[in-house]
C-alpha cells in the first residue's frame, strides 16, 4: 500500500513539473510572437521619398534668341502663318539650364504687307508662341520681331520725271513744241511703267537668321 502511494506521488510530481514547463514555454512563445510583429512592422516602414524638384520659372522679360528654320517674306506671308525654329543658346535660371539650346520653337506671322509697285511700304512681324522643352510643350506670350521696308515714292518720282524729260527731249528734236508735248507724254508713261515693273523691296527674315523675342509673361518649365 505504501509503495503504491509512493509511486502515485512521484507520478503526480512529475506531471505537475511537466505542466509548469509547458506553461513557461507557452509564455515565452507568446512573448516572442508578440514582440515579433512589432519588430517586423518597424523594419517594413518605408522611408518617405524626397520631394520632387521645383520647376524652373523663366521670368517675364527674359530674351529668347531663335534661329529660323525657313525664310519668311512679306511678299508671300499672310497673318496667321506658322513658322518654326530653334533656341539659339541655353536659357539659364539660377545658373541652371531651364531651356536647352536647340529646343524647338514655333510662332505665327502677325503682320505681313508686301511692297506696292508705286507707293506704300512693306511690313513683316512675327511672334514666338510655343516652346518644346524636354518633350513637353509650353505656350508663351512674347514681344514682336518686326521689319519695315520704306516705300519707293521718291524713287518713283525721280524715274517718272526722268522718263518724261527724256521723252520731251526726243519729241522736241523730232518735231518742235508739239512733238515735245507728245514726247513728254510718251516718255512719262515709259517712266511709270519702268517704275511699276521694278516694284519695291519686301521685308525678309532669312532661314538661319537669328531673331530675338522677349517673354511678356513668366513661363514655368518642368525639370
Amino acid at each position: 500500500m505504501t509503495k503504491k502511494w509512493a509511486v502515485f506521488v512521484i507520478v503526480a510530481v512529475l506531471g505537475f513539473g511537466a505542466g509548469c514547463g509547458k506553461n513557461d514555454n507557452s509564455t515565452t512563445d507568446n512573448g516572442q510572437s508578440t514582440a515579433g510583429p512589432s519588430g517586423s512592422q518597424q523594419a517594413a516602414t518605408p522611408t518617405p521619398p524626397p520631394p520632387p524638384p521645383k520647376p524652373f520659372v523663366v521670368p517675364a522679360g527674359t530674351e529668347i534668341p531663335v534661329i529660323l528654320s525657313s525664310t519668311i517674306n512679306s511678299r508671300t506671308a499672310t497673318p496667321g502663318d506658322e513658322w518654326q525654329g530653334s533656341v539659339a543658346v541655353d536659357i539659364l535660371v539660377d545658373n541652371e539650364v531651364a531651356i536647352p539650346k536647340d529646343s524647338e520653337v514655333s510662332g505665327t506671322v502677325v503682320n505681313a504687307k508686301k511692297q506696292g509697285k508705286f507707293k506704300g511700304e512693306a511690313n513683316l512681324a512675327i511672334k514666338l508662341t510655343r516652346l518644346q522643352v524636354r518633350g513637353k510643350g509650353y505656350m508663351v506670350a512674347s514681344s514682336t520681331f518686326a521689319g519695315t521696308e520704306k516705300g519707293k515714292g521718291k524713287r518713283t518720282a525721280v524715274v517718272t520725271g526722268g522718263g518724261a524729260a527724256v521723252g520731251a527731249l526726243i519729241g522736241g528734236l523730232a518735231g518742235g513744241g508739239k512733238g515735245a508735248a507728245i514726247g513728254a507724254a510718251v516718255g512719262g508713261g515709259g517712266g511709270l511703267a519702268a517704275s511699276g515693273a521694278t516694284g519695291g523691296k519686301n521685308v525678309q527674315f532669312s532661314a538661319e537668321q537669328r531673331v530675338t523675342f522677349r517673354l511678356e509673361d513668366a513661363v514655368t518649365i518642368e525639370r
